[in-house]
């Protein structure tokens, strides 16, 4: 006689949801491509080189910070969309395709990037945001990647040397910082007092 191995209950995998854009992420898609616009209306002024220093990275900062990844990075590829068909949303009232052969080309693919990667950061493991996770996120995605695509691109565009270029870009750098204290301020104020306006549910 010969014995059976028991037989091992079966298990359920638990389902793996995926969200799907609705019409409400659109709405706030839209809502965060127009306050960045809307950042862009003071204009901006340029010291030391031809990129001008505006408030729109603001809006680039808490796009990340509130609609995630994904929904952060839509919300820029939007914004830049409209830009490139000609609308003056940037600083200064500029649009057109020729802002991306111009020397912000590279801040303007980091928005994109830097959105992605700060949703990644403050929205890690799908926990609920926390104000260190939440300020390094923005720091990192808001201005490092910003930077890292920003800079190399204005180098070759200027045909300046690289290591000039990244001096004298950072005198982008303090408003930058104030700008991510405030985007992450705002961020954890609305967390605390209206959290559905991340749609999400955390661990």
């Amino acid at each position: 006689m010969t014995d059976t191995p028991a037989t091992a209950p079966a298990t359920t995998a638990p389902a793996v949801t995926r969200h799907r854009i609705d019409a409400t992420d659109i709405a706030r898609v839209a809502v965060f491509a127009g306050i960045i616009a809307v950042l862009g209306l003071p204009g901006g002024f340029t010291i030391f080189g031809a990129v001008p220093i505006t408030a729109q990275t603001l809006g680039v900062m808490l796009a990340g910070a509130v609609l995630g990844p994904w929904l952060g990075a839509l919300s820029m590829t939007v914004f830049l969309g409209l830009v490139a068909i000609g609308l003056p949303l940037l600083s200064g009232g500029r649009g057109g395709l020729g802002v991306f052969v111009g020397p912000s080309a590279g801040y303007l693919i980091g928005f994109v990037v830097g959105a992605l990667v700060i949703g990644l950061i403050v929205h890690a493991g799908r926990r609920k945001p926390t104000l260190w996770r939440t300020f390094t996120g923005i720091v990192v995605g808001g201005i490092v990647v910003v930077y890292a695509f920003g800079i190399p691109l204005q180098a070759l565009i200027t045909r300046l040397p690289l290591g000039e270029t990244f001096l004298t870009s950072l005198v982008f750098l303090p408003g930058d910082l104030i700008k991510a204290v405030l985007a992450t301020a705002i961020t954890m104020t609305l967390l605390r007092a209206y959290p559905r306006a991340f749609r999400r549910t955390w661990r």
